[in-house]
C-alpha cells in the first residue's frame, strides 16, 4: 500500500516521510494497538525513544505488521534516540543495540542524540543524589557524536542527528563531524515557533522535526490554568475558516513550512484524524498569523537538567 504522505529529502539523499506517529507518553498496554492502527492508516514513520520505556512494545507491533503482509521493513520509517546516560562513547551502541533488540529490527533509519546533556552512566536512567538532584556525566556531546558516526558507519542506522540542541551546539557539532547530522528534532509549535532555529538549520541543510506540535496537552508537568494551545480561541476561528479542527491545523502548519511533525496519540479515531491533513493546505497569510502566536512558550526545558554545562535553553541564543 502506497502511502499519500510527502517526503523530505535529507542531505545524505535519504527520504523522510514528512508525518509520523509519536510515542513520547504512549502508555504501556496502549502504545502496540496504536502503532499496528497507524501503520493500517497509512503512517509509514515511527519515532520512538529509548527512555519512553515502551519500544519492546513498538516492536511487536512493527513485528506483527510485516508479518501479515501490511508493510514491508523498506517500506516504514523507525526513528529512536540515545538516552543521557549512555553518553560515553563506549555505551552508544550498547544503548542502540538495547533499542534494536526491542523493536526487533536489524537497523533504525534514523537514530537522534535525545539530548546535548550527559547523566551519570552505568546506572539509572535518572541517577539521582541524596537530595534527589540528577547526577551529571561531564561527557563531551562531540565524542558521543563519534560514536554515533560510528554506529552508522557499522550499518546499524542509515543516519544520524540530533535532538534539542542549540544553536551553538550545532554548530560544534557540524564544525568537527565527519558524518554531518541529518536531522533536528525540536519542540515546535505556534507558542514556540522556532523560526529562527529553523532558518539555521536549514543554511546547515539540517531537516527539523517537530515534537509537541499540538502543544503537550498530556505532558506530565502540566498544571491546572497552564495555555492550552489546542484550545486558544484564536486556533478554534481558523478552524472553523478551513473546516477542520485545530489539531489539524496545527499539523498542517508545520507540513506546509516544511517540518517534519510527529503527533502522538493511542486513541484510533485521533490517529485517523491526525492524518486526514493531506487535502488542504494553509494560506501563507494563515501561516503569517500561526507564527504570531508565538510567546516563547517553551513546554519541555528539561529543568531537571537546569545547571549541566550543555544545558540547552539556560544560554541558548536563538
Amino acid at each position: 500500500m502506497a502511502s499519500k504522505v510527502p517526503t523530505v529529502t535529507l542531505n545524505n539523499g535519504l527520504k523522510i516521510p514528512i508525518f509520523g506517529l509519536g510515542t513520547w507518553k504512549s502508555k504501556p498496554g496502549e502504545v502496540e494497538q496504536a502503532v499496528k492502527d497507524a501503520i493500517d492508516i497509512g503512517y509509514r514513520h515511527i519515532d520512538c525513544a529509548y527512555v519512553y520505556g515502551n519500544e519492546k512494545e513498538v516492536g511487536a507491533a512493527l513485528a506483527a505488521k510485516f508479518a501479515d503482509g501490511t508493510v514491508k521493513r523498506e517500506d516504514i520509517w523507525i526513528t529512536s534516540k540515545l538516552w543521557n546516560s549512555y553518553h560515553r562513547p563506549d555505551l552508544v551502541e550498547k544503548n542502540l543495540r538495547i533499542t534494536l533488540q526491542d523493536l526487533q529490527l536489524e537497523y533504525l533509519d534514523l537514530y537522534l542524540i535525545h539530548w546535548p546533556t550527559g547523566y551519570k552512566e552505568d546506572g539509572e536512567n535518572f541517577p539521582k543524589d541524596a537530595a534527589g538532584n540528577i547526577i551529571f556525566s561531564d561527557v563531551d556531546y562531540l565524542d558521543t557524536w563519534k560514536a554515533m558516526e560510528a554506529v552508522q558507519k557499522k550499518g546499524l542506522v542509515r543516519t544520524i542527528g540530533l535532538s534539542n540542541f542549540n544553536k551553538a551546539q550545532i554548530t560544534r557539532v557540524f564544525e568537527n563531524a565527519t558524518i554531518k547530522p541529518s536531522v533536528l528534532q525540536i519542540e515546535c509549535h505556534p507558542y514556540l515557533n522556532q523560526s529562527r532555529l529553523i532558518e539555521f538549520a536549514r543554511s546547515k541543510d539540517l531537516a527539523i522535526t517537530a515534537y509537541s506540535p499540538l502543544g503537550s496537552p498530556d505532558r506530565p508537568w502540566a498544571q491546572p490554568g497552564d495555555p492550552q494551545l489546542l484550545e486558544d480561541p484564536k486556533l478554534v476561528d481558523l478552524a472553523k475558516k478551513y473546516k477542520k479542527s485545530p489539531a489539524q491545523i496545527l499539523l498542517r502548519y508545520q507540513i506546509d513550512r516544511g517540518v517534519i511533525t510527529i503527533p502522538k496519540s493511542v486513541t484510533k479515531s485521533r490517529i485517523q484524524q491526525n492524518f486526514d491533513i493531506f487535502d488542504f493546505k494553509l494560506a501563507q497569510e494563515d501561516i503569517a498569523y500561526l507564527n504570531t502566536f508565538d510567546c516563547n512558550g517553551r513546554l519541555c526545558a528539561l529543568s531537571t537538567a537546569l545547571g549541566h554545562k550543555y544545558h540547552p535553553f539556560e544560554h541558548d541564543e536563538v
